[in-house]
């Protein structure tokens, strides 16, 4: 996300202005599951994945963050809440936070930014709802072709008939996304293949037929800013 997409939000310009800056590098944590959670961080440049890992040791990925995505869990005016996932530094980061007691103070003096705030705690609250609606009322296929789909959203590029996810993935990485195994990934990606739906070349997806998989789950129709990862 540019630098004006920013500016243009009032929540973020404020956050970028206000807040106090913060660099981590390459697979550094940016916060830990467990960890108390007493900030809002804006992302300003890199990429964080937010995962959660099971009680079998399992990962499931969340969220892939990019710059101007604002990150952290936050209970304003009930006290403290912990952070229940991780954020990793996919590459180096740079970021801006500000402290909840701050957001708090300020939200409760400017009706604008308490709007923007409640927009985009819905905005996350929905996207979560329909994300788990797929993986949990479709079964394997239904939780892989929706991971695609919100791939395209997120890094499709257009190309004539057909969708570039213009980010490289291995299976493992895939099957993180939705909570399967690699084995089950291999198998529906090779149907998939077989049919014309995508192809892989150097490890990148293109998706051919993206309303096979939109029909296949029934879609319906959720704005880009929800249906993506």
């Amino acid at each position: 996300m540019k630098e004006d997409t920013i500016t243009s939000d009032p929540l973020k310009k404020w956050i970028a202005e206000e807040g106090e800056s913060i660099s981590f590098q390459k697979d550094e944590p940016l916060y830990m599951d467990g960890m108390k959670a007493d900030r809002l961080l804006l992302i300003r440049s890199g990429n964080v994945r937010l995962n959660k890992l099971t009680s079998e040791g399992r990962e499931l990925t969340l969220q892939i963050c990019q710059p101007g995505d604002l990150i952290g869990e936050l209970a304003l005016y009930t006290g403290q809440l912990n952070f229940s996932s991780n954020a990793w530094a996919v590459d180096d980061v740079q970021a801006t936070f500000v402290k909840q007691a701050h957001l708090e103070k300020t939200l409760t003096t400017n009706a604008l930014l308490a709007t923007e705030f409640m927009k985009f705690m819905g905005d996350n609250f929905r996207k979560n709802q329909s994300k788990f609606r797929d993986l949990l009322l479709h079964g394997k296929k239904g939780a892989l072709y929706s991971t695609l789909i919100r791939l395209s959203n997120t890094y499709g590029v257009h190309q004539k008939d057909d969708i570039l996810i213009d980010l490289p993935l291995t299976n493992q990485e895939l099957g993180n996304f939705c909570g399967l195994t690699r084995e089950s990934v291999n198998r529906i990606l090779s149907e998939l293949k077989k049919a014309d739906i995508v192809s892989i070349t150097h490890s990148k997806i293109t998706i051919h037929n993206l309303e096979f998989l939109r029909c296949a789950i029934h879609c319906e129709d959720c704005p880009i800013t929800i249906c993506r990862l």
